[in-house]
């Protein structure tokens, strides 16, 4: 080989290096996930799906930055012990279904953005009729960082089967309070929890006292069972629940969700 040759050949062998070093790992298989990251579908199939966030029906009213597909990804750790609580409840005639898994850090970012537009209160009416717009931040409704973006943290709740149809949300549609009785806010297809999801109001407590009867046993259900698989509640949500050993504590992920 001659010498031009050989320094054109290290040349390119060189670029090719450092292309491959520039590559975020999230897509250097393809366009898959990170390592440690799987598809909820691929590890339990019979848990339903319902990501409020890949369209309009929730708090912000819009698609959420990220959500490229309506998908539930989760660490292969905590999708392994959802499948565990999932076993558990269809023995019982329920089922899971989720509503967030894992969040990227720009969908976060959108909550951030929207909640110090004061001027935007469309979905109000149903999800904060009793909170000011202004009071988000120092409420705790909305913060900078989630414990979603970190792979382990899911919103979650339950379904009798066999399981209703639920019509879809229709834009533009008059809005219930999250808080009205069941049969007068959104028909999802749930059993009663006492609120809808994404509430912004102390109703959405876990033990606030005055959830009582089925919701107080559904709640508790969803609960028990959930920390029975390894994961704890947070206290503020109903439906919030973490995987108590994450295997990701302190690394807030961005990538979005839509990868195969």
């Amino acid at each position: 080989m001659s010498p031009r040759l050989r320094r054109a050949l290290g040349s390119a062998l060189l670029a090719l290096a450092a292309c491959a070093t520039l590559t975020p790992p999230a897509t250097a298989a393809g366009g898959g996930l990170p390592p440690g990251f799987v598809n909820l579908h691929e590890v339990d199939p019979t848990i339903r799906h319902d990501i409020r966030y890949f369209g309009r029906h929730n708090f912000v009213g819009d698609r959420i930055d990220g959500y490229q597909r309506p998908l539930c990804v989760l660490t292969r750790q905590a999708a392994t012990a959802l499948r565990t609580a999932q076993r558990a409840l269809l023995r019982q005639g329920y089922t899971l279904k989720v509503y967030d898994c894992y969040r990227p850090q720009r969908a976060v970012d959108h909550f951030v953005r929207w909640a110090k537009d004061l001027a935007d209160e469309r979905m109000k009416p149903e999800f904060y009729p009793n909170v000011d717009k202004s009071r988000l931040f120092a409420d705790g409704y909305i913060a900078e960082k989630s414990g979603h973006s970190r792979g382990s943290t899911l919103d979650v709740t339950l379904v009798k089967l066999p399981a209703r149809p639920q019509r879809p949300y229709r834009p533009g549609e008059p809005l219930v309070p999250c808080f009205a009785p069941m049969g007068q806010r959104f028909p999802d297809n749930t059993v009663d929890m006492g609120t809808g999801y994404d509430c912004f109001d102390p109703l959405s407590h876990t033990d606030n006292p005055a959830i009582t009867g089925p919701a107080r046993v559904h709640r508790d259900l969803l609960r028990g069972t959930l920390i029975a698989a390894g994961f704890r509640n947070l206290a503020e949500e109903w439906w919030h629940f973490t995987l108590n050993n994450e295997p990701f504590p302190s690394t807030y992920f961005d990538f979005p969700l839509g990868r195969r």
